[in-house]
């Protein structure tokens, strides 16, 4: 609805919250510089491996270690707080969304991707850290969190045409999350070589993770916790989780824990003459008052062994893509001719039905050594093994 009245100046200051951290044994440090190595899409990912390994202490240190040519290890110690570091920006914003409950919405930031269109603006403040300024991140680096209480906080990282990096237990968090438009967690657009592991997610403008036009490829997301508990929203729940765009994207995303969201987990594809590959493999969807899988043109998606618990929609059954979702014994047998094993087979606990999707050249296109290689868990431990195991301080 359209917002009401002149035009009004308003400045927020995002609030500090308190981060979930607990502790588990850690693995062992075999072939990168991460702790571990990734499976799946993004195996042979070694970051900062053979580099410097160097501990920065201010948020300069940081830019500079992230975004130099050099190969690094950079241990994080602490949260590094750039909410402030590049000031604030004035400009329009809309309010496209009310909610009857008296809950507080986002705000849509007016930029060149639209949205406000015939709707009345107002004059907002917010912060340039996520907007418009994020911390580049060049090829050959290990981002690597100490503990449980590190990482970056009121910024995100931006991935362009790079390679070979590993972000691993830290805290991304409190990025503009009153503005659509505030802020992604992390940005990637033409690079290959990545693992996205151990880390938490909370509190952001928009995406917890996001690939652009350009191909992002052998990429591994795995046992991260993304908690889209927020005060904007009608329902308390962040809408956007994952959104994969790339033309020739090639993911795994396995073993995270999808908390407490309400869309865009993920959304992938929507354009026509490209060819994006996903393979979302135990993942533990949890308390999702929305729509978990959303499948678009160009598509090719192979759901197996996730845990669905009080999901409301667990796929949108959007024909324009083509998915491959486990859900009997003849479904997961029926993987053999294609991978050379048996699938696991998705689970819904109180959550919505999925409709029949068992498009099979998802599988010929998927039957490839990082999928045919790895042997999911069983969905009925997928529960507890996530919660005990995503997130930070899980491999120090």
């Amino acid at each position: 609805m359209n917002s009401t009245g002149a035009a009004t100046t308003t400045t927020t200051k995002t609030t500090t919250s308190t981060t979930k951290t607990t502790t588990t044994a850690g693995s062992t440090t075999t072939g990168s510089s991460g702790r571990g190595t990734p499976v799946g899409f993004g195996t042979g990912t070694t970051g900062g491996a053979g580099g410097a390994t160097v501990t920065p202490t201010t948020q300069a240190d940081l830019i500079t270690y992230l975004s130099d040519s050099t190969a690094r290890t950079i241990v994080l110690t602490k949260v590094f707080d750039f909410t402030t570091y590049y000031g604030t920006t004035t400009g329009p914003a809309c309010k496209p969304w009310t909610c009857t409950n008296g809950a507080t919405p986002q705000m849509l930031l007016s930029t060149s991707a639209g949205g406000c269109e015939n709707l009345t603006t107002s004059s907002v403040t917010y912060y340039t850290s996520g907007s418009n300024k994020n911390l580049v991140v060049n090829s050959n680096k290990t981002l690597l969190g100490q503990g449980s209480s590190a990482g970056i906080k009121g910024i995100g990282l931006t991935m362009n045409s790079v390679s070979n990096i590993i972000i691993q237990n830290i805290q991304i968090t409190d990025i503009n999350p009153q503005y659509v438009w505030g802020g992604d967690a992390i940005q990637m657009s033409g690079v290959s070589k990545v693992w996205i592991d151990h880390n938490y997610f909370a509190r952001v403008g928009r995406q917890f993770i996001v690939t652009g036009f350009n191909p992002v490829t052998q990429l591994t997301i795995s046992n991260n916790y993304f908690d889209g508990r927020t005060s904007y929203g009608c329902n308390g729940k962040h809408y956007w989780v994952w959104l994969f765009l790339g033309t020739a994207d090639r993911i795994t995303v396995m073993q995270n824990h999808v908390y407490s969201t309400s869309g865009r987990a993920p959304h992938i594809g929507g354009y026509s003459g490209s060819n994006q590959q996903l393979h979302l493999v135990n993942n533990y969807y949890d308390t999702i008052d929305g729509h978990a899988i959303d499948t678009d043109i160009s598509s090719h998606v192979l759901a197996e062994g996730n845990y669905f618990k009080s999901v409301t929609t667990p796929d949108t059954n959007n024909q324009n893509g083509l998915e491959y979702f486990v859900q009997t014994v003849a479904d997961a047998g029926a993987c053999s001719s294609y991978l050379g094993r048996v699938c696991e087979w998705n689970r819904l606990e109180s959550s919505g039905t999925v409709s029949a999707r068992l498009t099979t050249s998802v599988l010929s296109d998927l039957a490839q050594s990082v999928v045919k290689n790895l042997t999911p868990m069983a969905v009925a431990n997928v529960p507890a093994y996530v919660v005990a195991n995503a997130g930070v301080g899980k491999v120090n």
